[in-house]
């Protein structure tokens, strides 16, 4: 890697106070971090999650954000891209994936499925096929 020469003292000092306070930066492992982009919307990272840890992940989140009045939650859940279940013929290819069976699941179960109004893909600024937004009901 090369060093950038000519670098101006407006951009040196623009650099420091940003790596001071990155505000824009999410640490997604700090326990402060409740996820939240705003008082609208909460979003989770399923990555590294099995299909019975997600579920129970997404339920748990579900009920506490329709208890704390968010309007939608993002979902990261990938695109499975990476799941190796071609090789297993007990395994369903679209189904042993979150991105699919994380919606099948809340459509499945009575008492999370009550909560929500819809379940899409994201837009692309969202994560798009790697991501699921789900729209809660105002209760």
């Amino acid at each position: 890697m090369t060093k950038k020469k000519n670098i101006s003292q407006e951009d040196i000092n623009t650099w420091k106070n940003y790596i001071k306070n990155p505000t824009d930066l999410i640490d997604k492992d700090s326990s402060k971090n409740e996820n939240a982009l705003d008082n609208n919307r909460y979003k989770y990272d399923l990555h590294g999650f099995t299909l019975l840890e997600a579920n129970e992940k997404v339920k748990e989140i579900i009920l506490s954000c329709v208890e704390k009045n968010y309007k939608e939650i993002l979902l990261i859940t990938g695109k499975g891209i990476h799941s190796n279940t071609e090789q297993d013929v007990y395994a369903s290819k679209d189904l042993s994936k979150l991105r699919y069976s994380v919606p099948e699941y809340i459509n499945s179960n009575l008492s999370l499925s009550k909560h929500i109004v819809s379940i899409s893909e994201a837009d692309k600024k969202n994560g798009a096929d790697g991501a699921i937004i789900i729209k809660l009901k105002k209760l």
